[in-house]
């Protein structure tokens, strides 16, 4: 497949997505591929004034080539690896990660993983606290005979 730019050969092959169903392909050999992801694209207003158009595209462009001044990293080469270059970078590009990491992981905190085979003392501790932080919801909400039986389990956990 030859380049939609050039007369090279395709390597890169890119497909956007404009919105619902609607997607746009494009076959770019590797100089005509940097050329589109490194420098601003001069894109259609579909809806917007020229004006508003030009001030979204400055505000990307900006955001884009903003680099860590640790690493120098850009952000538009985040973008396209998917690699940061230094633990500095989440502070540099917080607001634009947030929404990222929100949205791949569920949180923007990591919480960690346990053990598969976790010790029994440190089991019980975990249902212990999970039991605890139960308890406490059930006298909230004033469900006593649940709150007892929880309270049950956890001395039951206690003595052994």
């Amino acid at each position: 497949m030859k380049c939609q730019k050039c007369t090279k050969a395709a390597t890169l092959h890119i497909t956007e997505v404009l919105g619902d169903d609607q997607y746009d392909e494009l076959h770019l050999c590797e100089e005509c591929a940097q050329k589109y992801l490194y420098e601003p694209q001069q894109k259609s207003g579909g809806g917007k004034s020229g004006e508003a158009v030009a001030s979204d595209e400055g505000d990307e462009t900006a955001v884009s080539q903003r680099e860590c001044p640790v690493c120098g990293v850009k952000f538009v080469e985040f973008r396209n690896s998917g690699r940061l270059g230094c633990p500095n970078d989440y502070q540099e590009f917080r607001e634009e990660l947030l929404p990222l990491l929100e949205s791949i992981h569920g949180d923007t905190r990591h919480a960690g993983k346990t053990p598969r085979r976790l010790p029994q003392t440190k089991q019980t501790q975990a249902e212990l606290n999970q039991l605890r932080k139960q308890l406490h919801q059930a006298v909230t909400k004033e469900a006593y005979e649940e709150a007892a039986r929880i309270r049950d389990r956890i001395r039951q956990l206690e003595e052994n």
